[in-house]
């Protein structure tokens, strides 16, 4: 058995033949030498003129014994008369914290202020229908946190901060295909995520694990100078040997609460933009060098990133074949994200496309100087609006040339759009760097910039702009013993992956400090 690298087409990857004949090459034997081929590892690449995976294979020769059954990745203990540990939120930081805790002996207790994954999705069904945002269940709160609605990426650079294959394998083990473990720009799907929410629930439960759904922290817990739990605007009380704060980068209540109480808080840079948005087809034929490409290969993607005066502009979740969603958190808040199901198969890619935004920004000493900066934005976008949650929009050309809209074309917003002059209700400095941003990406994409794309605003929810600091070795925050601030929200993660593991590092703290 040996295991090679080499690049393949989309005929050769798709096809166990083709693919069987170009290994043997490739290895220097005989197709009949070959027992059976495993892709370990594919992602595709389209910088060339031929487009290919970059492939890592495991080649069994004839003779050779097959790799025995694996065995069940994880083993949870029954926690149901351990020692609890409390963990605020229900996104990927949670949840991944509450697993983790399974492994070591903790019963999770969970507590989160939005509603379980079934009853969510009708929340965010009248969000659209009937312009109402429930403030506690809506794109970004309730269990699976922003993520769950959001086309389940699952791929980060965060790679020397834990295992990101112990994050694939959780997802595979709680129904995700196994092909996660192959692709290296790995997506689940927003179809198919919220039913692997649902089976890490039952997962949690059946081995004591306790949710406590809509349950707002209003307040900590602190026995002997240490954090020990929380209570909530329900009136409930939850206690362990610790608190998990894994309260995703849109529960400002949290923020506000620390920075009332005098506890550590601080600014964050983080980015703010509009979502783009072009036909697919315009996309693919960029990327796969013209209208001729396989129709094996999936939906195009993109990532693009430029300097414009010293600031950072950047393309931000990425979805082929995706739709454009409302993501406000609270009524007189115009947001968007995107989102694409498992089949990609839309018809439209979206991107958010950011424009770095620091501290140095805004005229504000306060620690929630950029939160308020980015709540006002997401005020003036709803007023553009006409107080709802129809999408202001402009097309790409007349954002550059600075002038509204006078007809716009179909797009997949989720709900309904509405001309509006986008590099008015921007701040200067972002609607000034994308339009030096866009002819730069255009030089890279060729044909980016045109009459097909629109851009739709706002994107602002790209990561929090306020962090809760922590120690480095123990994680604890320095002023709150055994309260550990966790993952996106407390501004240490940036997506799915990076806010499991960092959820999974916290419990490790935390047992480390019980020992």
């Amino acid at each position: 058995m040996i295991t090679l690298q080499t690049d393949l087409t989309p005929e050769q990857y798709f096809t166990p033949e083709l693919m069987r004949h170009a290994v043997a090459k490739k290895a220097g034997i005989a197709p009949t030498d070959i027992a059976d081929i495993t892709v370990l590892r594919a992602a595709i690449d389209c910088r060339g003129r031929k487009v290919c995976y970059h492939t890592s294979l495991s080649v069994r020769f004839n003779g050779e014994p097959p790799l025995p059954h694996p065995e069940p990745y994880a083993t949870y203990t029954d926690c149901h008369h351990a020692p609890s540990v409390v963990i605020v939120g229900a996104g990927p930081s949670g949840l991944f914290a509450a697993l983790r805790a399974l492994e070591v002996g903790l019963r999770p207790i969970i507590v989160e202020r939005g509603k379980a994954v079934e009853q969510r999705r009708l929340d965010i069904a009248q969000i659209a229908r009937r312009h109402q945002v429930d403030a506690t269940s809506n794109w970004c709160f309730g269990e699976g946190g922003a993520g769950t609605f959001s086309d389940g990426k699952l791929y980060t650079r965060s790679t020397k901060r834990g295992n990101v294959s112990d994050v694939i394998e959780k997802f595979i083990e709680h129904g995700g295909d196994p092909s996660l473990r192959i692709d290296a720009h790995a997506h689940i799907g927003t179809d198919r995520l919220p039913a692997i929410i649902a089976n890490m629930r039952r997962t949690i439960e059946a081995h004591g694990g306790e949710y406590h759904f809509s349950h707002t922290v209003t307040s900590l817990i602190i026995k002997n100078g240490e954090v020990r739990g929380v209570k909530t605007q329900e009136g409930a009380s939850f206690e362990g040997v610790g608190v998990v704060l894994a309260t995703g980068h849109s529960a400002r209540n949290i923020y506000h609460l620390f920075h009332q109480s005098g506890w550590l808080v601080e600014p964050k840079a983080f980015a703010l933009g509009v979502r783009v948005e072009h036909p697919q087809q315009l996309i693919d034929n960029i990327q796969y060098h013209g209208s001729t490409h396989s129709p094996l290969l999936p939906p195009a993607t993109y990532s693009l990133t430029a300097h414009v005066a010293d600031r950072a502009v950047f393309s931000f979740c990425m979805c082929p074949g995706g739709v454009i969603v409302p993501a406000a958190t609270a009524p007189g808040q115009q947001v968007v994200n995107g989102m694409s199901n498992a089949a990609r198969n839309s018809g439209y890619a979206n991107s958010g496309i950011a424009v770095e935004v620091r501290p140095s920004d805004v005229r504000d000493n306060s620690p929630l100087a950029l939160m308020h900066f980015q709540e006002a934005v997401e005020q003036r976008f709803y007023q553009a609006a006409n107080l709802s949650v129809d999408a202001p929009t402009q097309r790409l050309v007349d954002f550059l040339s600075q002038r509204e809209s006078a007809t716009l074309p179909r797009t997949n917003y989720v709900g309904h759009t509405i001309a509006a002059p986008l590099h008015n209700l921007l701040p200067s400095f972002v609607a000034d760097a994308l339009r030096q941003a866009f002819p730069l990406f255009d030089k890279k994409m060729h044909g980016f910039v045109t009459n097909q794309a629109t851009l739709l605003g706002v994107e602002s929810r790209t990561s929090s702009p306020v962090r809760i600091p922590r120690n480095p070795i123990t994680l604890q925050h320095p002023q709150l013993p055994r309260l550990y601030p966790c993952g996106e929200g407390a501004g240490y993660a940036g997506g799915i992956v990076s806010s499991a593991i960092d959820g999974m590092r916290c419990i490790d703290a935390l047992v480390s400090l019980q020992r």
